[in-house]
């Protein structure tokens, strides 16, 4: 119609899933410094791009908190445990404390070598990145939009892991709120005594969170499921549970030189046999979906992005091992891969294909904002 506006049609949550997943299996394939820092310039810049303003999207700054907390642990244990890394140059030498015979093989303080501490900076920032790779997922996919996504078999699995998902985000979000009452209210919100009285209210508020949504999901019904023939829940169970075992044993051939004949074979009929159990599994669920969410081209582009950058890391990584996992013994600065970089920098594409939040789209005969009329000024009588 003309004059119309419209809004672009939000991307399938679960392609930013992927997307994130594919950028975290590129994460866990490399302990380059440079390439993991890549990794995490790519996930920050299109969360910052492509981020709603919703309370669930604002978990992405706890996620890296978490991750830097994850890194200072892992170069404290470094120094106070020590590393089995052998190294020569050493930085300082720390009070040793005896331990008993039991206790062989764990050393307390003692020397302090940068190879040590390389090598644990190079392992905690390879989990580092992981952890927000899965905050830039938060960030990007709306939960329940995932949730009505799901198969009708995982239905009820879905609703436990959205529910765990959202808890966080909204304990942030009222962690923020609150915080600003007190500051309105010029009381104290640093220390302990405001993390006392900001932690209470919190609490009570998730609590009455969970109640509440306990009784919404017992109006609506949740948990009943139709009648099925018991040949079929049988036949469910075996597809579902011998689908998953084929995973298992299909992913390991893959993962090791001795299965490479059979590990493709066993891992392509293990997800044939899940998919039909899942199938199956969903004829007991007698849901419904309102306007579900459709599988377009952006989201085969966005997924397809981060599977990219997990197959070309995996690929890198069989190909110039080296490059991928810089050694510390002896201590070199690593290099910068220039193939992998650039294979990292293909998860940028979400940018391109997908629009910005909540960006109006023009229609075809939009000639600018329509004017509003002045309001009407009654006289008196």
């Amino acid at each position: 119609m003309a004059g119309s506006t419209g809004r672009a049609a939000p991307l399938h949550p679960g392609a930013w899933w992927l997307w994130a997943l594919g950028l975290g299996t590129a994460a866990t394939r490399t302990t380059n410094p440079l390439l993991l820092a890549l990794l995490l310039a790519v996930s920050a810049y299109v969360v910052t791009a492509r981020r709603p303003d919703a309370p669930w999207a604002r978990s992405y700054g706890a996620f890296v908190k978490l991750a830097l907390a994850v890194l200072v642990i892992r170069l404290v244990f470094a120094v106070v445990l020590g590393s089995p890394i052998p190294g020569t140059h050493v930085l300082v030498t720390l009070p040793e404390v005896p331990l008993p015979d039991w206790a062989q093989g764990i050393r307390l303080g003692g020397r302090v070598t940068a190879e040590g501490l390389a090598f644990a900076l190079y392992d905690g920032l390879k989990l580092a990145a992981l952890l927000v790779c899965v905050g830039a997922a938060n960030a990007l996919a709306n939960p329940s939009r995932l949730l009505k996504s799901l198969p009708a078999a995982l239905y009820e699995t879905g609703v436990a892991v959205v529910v765990a998902l959202t808890f966080a985000p909204h304990l942030i979000a009222d962690v923020h709120r609150l915080r600003a009452a007190r500051r309105l209210r010029g009381r104290p919100d640093q220390g302990l005594r405001g993390l006392l009285h900001v932690g209470l209210p919190v609490l009570e508020g998730a609590l009455e969170r969970s109640v509440a949504l306990a009784a919404a999901m017992d109006c609506r019904g949740y948990g009943r499921a139709a009648e099925v023939p018991a040949a079929v829940r049988r036949t469910t169970a075996a597809l579902t549970l011998g689908g998953l075992l084929g995973v298992c044993a299909g992913t390991y051939g893959v993962l090791t030189a001795e299965g490479g004949a059979y590990g493709l074979p066993v891992l392509a009929a293990g997800v044939a046999a899940a998919l039909a159990g899942l199938w199956l599994g969903g004829r007991r669920s007698v849901r419904t979906r309102y306007r579900p969410d459709r599988w377009d081209a952006r989201a085969w582009l966005v997924a397809g992005s981060g599977a990219a950058v997990a197959a070309l890391l995996v690929l890198a990584g069989a190909r110039d091992p080296a490059g991928l996992h810089p050694g510390v013994v002896p201590l070199v600065a690593p290099a910068l891969p220039l193939w992998p970089a650039a294979a990292c920098l293909l998860g940028l594409l979400p940018v391109l294909v997908t629009p910005a939040p909540d960006a109006p789209v023009a229609g075809p005969a939009d000639t600018g904002p329509v004017p509003v009329p002045e309001p009407a000024v009654r006289k008196p009588s």
